[in-house]
């Protein structure tokens, strides 16, 4: 086991300002840190004044309750807290403006995004089956900035072509087996460029029945033809079967029918239900650890079967899952991990960030009305159960590559 840091070294359980070890005190003693403004409240104090408005105390200063046992975990999240102090206060970059708000550096990005879309380095041959997750991911991500993705579209069409297998389903790659995953990114990378020419790539009866394959007496979908079943492939199925329109009758082949099933959904949101663990969070297949990423999966497939208010009550835990995914963003990073005990990770800003939306949908009712008395309005999920300002702030100062090539991190340090 490594030495401790001096970080952790100084741990101890305190609350406040009694007992905070030399970091925490001398971060508190900056005549820059206030613990009483809020990112959201950010703003010029006053016209004459060249001084900056205080930055928020949360992601300034170290958590003031530490436990006091020491181990390899705790002492990555210190070291990971350390690494990310200088970037959340401002040190590390010149991304914030005098209001301490920092800004995204959109052109780079772009930028970085199309050159993704080129020609990539020979070290990447290993990343074959997975070329259908980067252009999927470097087209959306243009789309979100903004950027007109059409002009892919002839592209497009002649990459994917190959990938699809007379059986249904798309592959990683020319002349490799059809995945759900791969399949989920191909549909979703045709339906960005968008056109009838685009969609007309994909061959919706052979679909149908590869779906009809991989559907399971339990309700659940394998990934792959005698594949691993999980709930990714409950997620992408949906997506697929929604998006594309695809008949929900199971052929009479189908594995499900042994056990009765008629319908691609039959049994698929008691399955996912018994995805969710003792932490209140969802595993991959029932009985193993909890994911962020799974939460998501399994919270997307109720909200695609019906209206996520009645879903997802219904088949989830709300209040448990709401307490384990809160429990998934840190202080002071302001970043999501993905499980219990695991550090931050930008990736989760969008596995677990987009699994509130979904929640507050559930919250909320049909047509986002919700079903309590007007004078009792609910409080909105993201200013009550994740600080949005604090990920906001992670993604912006943590993750953005400073350098001229742009594109987002894992965290400082990776």
């Amino acid at each position: 086991m490594k030495a401790p840091s001096r970080h952790a070294q100084a741990r101890r359980k305190v609350i406040f300002k009694h007992h905070r070890t030399r970091k925490m005190a001398a971060t508190a003693a900056s005549p820059e840190i206030s613990s009483t403004v809020s990112m959201a409240s950010l703003t010029v104090q006053d016209a004459g004044d060249a001084s900056p408005p205080a930055l928020p105390r949360l992601v300034t200063s170290y958590p003031p309750i530490r436990d006091a046992l020491v181990t390899d975990s705790s002492q990555l999240q210190d070291e990971t807290m350390e690494e990310c102090m200088p970037f959340l206060t401002g040190h590390g970059h010149d991304l914030c403006n005098r209001n301490g708000i920092p800004s995204l550096l959109r052109d780079r990005h772009v930028k970085f995004l199309q050159k993704q879309l080129g020609a990539l380095p020979s070290m990447f041959k290993a990343a074959d089956p997975s070329r259908p997750w980067i252009f999927y991911w470097c087209l959306n991500g243009l789309s979100i900035l903004g950027e007109d993705v059409a002009e892919y579209r002839t592209r497009l069409i002649e990459t994917v072509r190959p990938m699809q297998n007379e059986m249904g389903g798309f592959a990683g790659g020319f002349g490799q087996t059809s995945h759900l995953a791969t399949t989920y990114a191909a549909v979703l990378s045709l339906a960005l460029v968008g056109g009838d020419e685009a969609y007309n790539v994909i061959d919706r009866r052979s679909m149908w029945k590869w779906l009809c394959s991989l559907k399971q007496p339990d309700g659940g979908f394998q990934m792959a033809v005698g594949g691993e079943e999980d709930v990714r492939g409950a997620y992408c199925a949906s997506v697929i079967i929604s998006l594309l329109n695809i008949p929900r009758n199971l052929s009479p082949d189908s594995p499900a029918c042994s056990a009765g099933h008629t319908d691609l959904f039959g049994g698929l949101p008691e399955w996912v239900g018994r995805c969710q663990t003792y932490e209140g969070g969802v595993s991959a297949s029932p009985g193993f650890e909890a994911h962020g990423a799974y939460a998501f999966c399994a919270l997307g497939c109720l909200a695609i079967l019906h209206s996520p208010h009645r879903t997802i009550p219904k088949y989830l835990d709300t209040p448990r899952l709401l307490s384990w995914l809160s429990s998934r963003q840190h202080a002071p990073e302001g970043g999501f991990s993905g499980r219990t005990n695991k550090l931050v990770d930008g990736c989760y800003s969008h596995w677990v960030g987009g699994c509130w939306p979904l929640i507050e949908a559930s919250l909320r009712g049909p047509e986002g009305q919700s079903t309590r008395p007007a004078e009792n309005p609910p409080t909105p999920v993201d200013d009550s159960l994740f600080d949005r300002n604090g990920l906001i702030r992670y993604i912006l100062c943590c993750c953005q590559d400073l350098t001229k090539r742009g594109g987002l991190r894992d965290k400082p340090g990776k």
